[in-house]
């Protein structure tokens, strides 16, 4: 069964000047606002695109590795992820560039090789990575707290 998720965005003037806001279909997140400057200079209280593509990378990467660590026998008591995400200008165009993780693992009885094994693993097959594949730069630094 395929699942859909909504979200919905009013943007109002130009490119720089202009703002937007958006709300998330299951009404959790919004209304948001959005603009240019929040995407490259400070946000200011605003969001953008590339940090909501930073904690959807973040949250399936971490369901992931949860899952396959249970899958093993060794279910984590505490995940900490971080995801940076690089919006950068490529030639004439701004691009997505890279999607860098940082986990840190409370899971008993794994060591350091197998859990940064594990982790890129899920770096490689969450569905969120799978999407970016090809096109932005992945990485995962991976360590037991």
């Amino acid at each position: 069964m395929a699942a859909e998720r909504r979200a919905q965005t009013t943007w109002h003037g130009n490119l720089a000047q202009g703002t937007g806001t958006f709300t998330v279909g299951s009404g959790s997140v919004g209304p948001q606002e959005v603009t240019w400057n929040a995407r490259t200079e400070q946000p200011d209280g605003k969001t953008s695109p590339e940090e909501l593509l930073a904690a959807a990378h973040a949250s399936c990467f971490s369901m992931a590795l949860s899952g396959s660590l249970a899958r093993a026998g060794t279910p984590p008591r505490r995940l900490e992820t971080e995801a940076v995400v690089t919006f950068d200008k490529v030639g004439d165009a701004w691009s997505v560039t890279r999607s860098a993780l940082t986990v840190r693992g409370d899971v008993p009885d794994m060591d350091e090789d197998a859990f940064r094994a594990a982790a890129e693993d899920a770096k490689d097959n969450c569905p969120i990575s799978r999407a970016l594949k090809g096109n932005v730069e992945l990485s995962v630094d991976a360590a037991l707290a």
